[in-house]
């Protein structure tokens, strides 16, 4: 397997629509705090998948929580995901918007677990979907050399293994803080100009870039 990069980005993909409301609260959360919190205005995932995550796929090293307690970041941009999201024809997605509303917000993964561990904020991270029934998980940066890195910098994913290892995920348990997302990536400049006059009544100023690369 390839060596993890120095710095591991980490990156979770959400409607422009939530933007406003992630600055508001000052957190990003779990699907479990938004269904509780009376659930998101845009959803944008998979309905069968949300609920097993939420009911049944328990996070192996922390054993008493579950996968829909955690907030997801992937390894990589471009996601299987955003693919699924861009095509708009899957059966068990009701959104069909498209890819263009959808910001990728980045944040990094060695100042994230630093975060977490000095609150005792349960985190994790993936080998591949924490939605699917195989995967390990770990708590512990020295085993990143157990991800596909080499798959998961791919642009193509057509074989299962590089599918699933783009997969990979980066959990944190309840809520994750605005203040730690460093970059926010959007696919023209349209969508950066709004994404910066949402920013102007925001403290936390992360850096917007246009980023069609990121993008199907």
């Amino acid at each position: 397997m390839s060596p993890p990069p120095p710095r591991p980005q980490i990156y979770h993909i959400t409607h422009g629509k939530h933007q406003e409301r992630i600055i508001a609260e000052g957190f990003l959360w779990s699907d479990a705090e938004i269904l509780a919190r009376g659930g998101p205005e845009k959803p944008i995932g998979m309905a069968k998948i949300k609920k097993r995550r939420l009911e049944e796929q328990i996070v192996h090293c922390h054993p008493e929580t579950k996968v829909g307690q955690y907030v997801p970041f992937y390894f990589c941009p471009r996601s299987v995901m955003l693919f699924l999201l861009h095509m708009g024809n899957h059966p068990d997605i009701t959104y069909r918007e498209g890819q263009r509303p959808i910001l990728h917000l980045v944040a990094d993964l060695h100042e994230d677990v630093a975060w977490a561990e000095g609150r005792q904020r349960a985190w994790a991270f993936t080998n591949g979907n924490a939605g699917g029934r195989f995967y390990q998980s770990f708590t512990d940066l020295a085993e990143l050399d157990q991800l596909g890195w080499e798959h998961i910098a791919s642009d193509e994913w057509g074989e299962a293994e590089v599918k699933e290892a783009k997969q990979s995920e980066f959990l944190v348990f309840g809520s994750f803080p605005w203040p730690l997302i460093r970059t926010i990536g959007v696919k023209d400049e349209k969508l950066a100009a709004r994404a910066r006059e949402i920013l102007a009544k925001a403290d936390h100023l992360p850096d917007v870039q246009v980023q069609s690369g990121w993008y199907y």
